[in-house]
């Protein structure tokens, strides 16, 4: 579990931490560069879901011998597929990655929710759903692995 008390926001108590992959992790089907290492790091402290519609069908290969649990989801109602598995999770204890018009459900329901605008951009939805844009996957998974930049980002 990460626990991250941050001041005059809220006590996160963060279990999981469900991701999109493309767009999100990888682009053109392909992991983004150091992605691996960063997700190996925080599954110490947090259960991985990667959601995916998985447009270029490389996930799973990609993904091979990663700390993390893949869904594959059908083409059609991927975001209310992404909702219904973090409600399952439990919403309270859940972060959410993604950027996409499919992962604003998500987003928007799950306790931290973080936007990134890398190579394919952030849809509006998913955008005006988060908490929080960063500029790439990096940056996003930074903020879990040094929770003083989550406080700094979100504390009044």
């Amino acid at each position: 579990m990460l626990e991250i008390d941050i001041p005059g926001y809220k006590t996160l108590r963060l279990e999981h931490l469900l991701l999109d992959y493309n767009g999100t992790l990888a682009y053109d089907g392909e992991l983004l560069d150091g992605v691996d290492v960063d997700l190996s790091q925080l599954s110490h402290n947090l259960h991985i879901h990667i959601l995916t519609g998985d447009t270029f069908g490389r996930a799973r290969e990609e993904l091979s011998g990663m700390p993390c649990e893949l869904v594959i989801l059908p083409a059609c109602n991927q975001d209310s597929a992404k909702l219904d598995y973090l409600q399952r999770l439990g919403t309270k204890n859940c972060a959410a990655i993604g950027n996409g018009r499919n992962d604003r459900l998500m987003l928007k329901t799950a306790e931290l929710a973080i936007a990134v605008a890398q190579h394919e951009s952030v849809a509006v939805e998913a955008l005006m759903a988060a908490d929080i844009l960063v500029p790439n996957i990096g940056a996003a998974l930074g903020l879990l692995l040094h929770p003083l930049r989550l406080m700094a980002t979100l504390r009044s």
